[in-house]
């Protein structure tokens, strides 16, 4: 995981654990969203399509993109999309894909906030319904946690020029999930304690 985005996700755990029960009453996005959040920002543009859509040359369909990976109809071509618009879009799909990963995932509420949000972050980066019948959801409901997390660098392709293809930026986001998944909240990891949640 890079330097900069293990910052960025210590920042996150820091202001869910000074904003306290706020969290747990569930007037505002659970501690996983926000990490997914997090997630997305870097993987998808790290700031940098905060504003104007553009063509994902990379995405299926090529679609019409804007924040952090928003395709759709909220997405018109023309329009200035602001950090606030971007919030506003963003969230709704990712407390979907949070909805998604808990109703495959048995085991959820046993899980700490760091693997909950790297499920959340595949299920948003893939779509909704992307861990049906996969060797991930298996593992993960058979009790095999390790071995769910240690399958996440797989879903590493793309298609470029209808070829598939391994994407350098997902085999970062995939490798940097399975670290989450595998590793953090674990105890004698640095981020142990961090945050409340499930036991793994």
């Amino acid at each position: 995981m890079s330097p900069v985005l293990r910052k960025r996700l210590l920042a996150v755990a820091a202001s869910v654990a000074v904003a306290g029960g706020a969290f747990i009453a569930g007037q505002r996005p659970s501690a996983e969203v926000l990490l997914a959040m997090e997630l997305g920002a870097h993987f998808e543009s790290s700031g940098r399509h905060i504003g104007t859509p553009y063509v994902d040359r990379l995405g299926k369909g090529q679609p019409l993109t804007v924040c952090n990976g928003i395709t759709g109809p909220e997405v018109v071509a023309g329009r200035t999309y602001s950090p606030e618009d971007c919030h506003r879009i963003e969230l709704p799909r990712y407390r979907e894909a949070e909805k998604q990963a808990k109703a495959r995932l048995r085991h959820w509420d046993t899980y700490n906030p760091w693997v909950r949000a790297s499920f959340i972050d595949m299920v948003f980066n893939l779509g909704p319904g992307s861990l049906d019948g996969t060797t991930i959801q298996r593992l993960a409901n058979s009790g095999d946690l390790a071995g769910a997390c240690a399958q996440m660098p797989r879903w590493v392709y793309g298609t470029v020029a209808g070829q598939r293809t391994k994407l350098p930026g997902l085999v970062d986001r995939r490798n940097t999930t399975n670290e989450l998944c595998a590793e953090w909240g674990r105890s004698g990891h640095f981020s142990a304690g961090l945050l409340a949640g499930g036991a793994p």
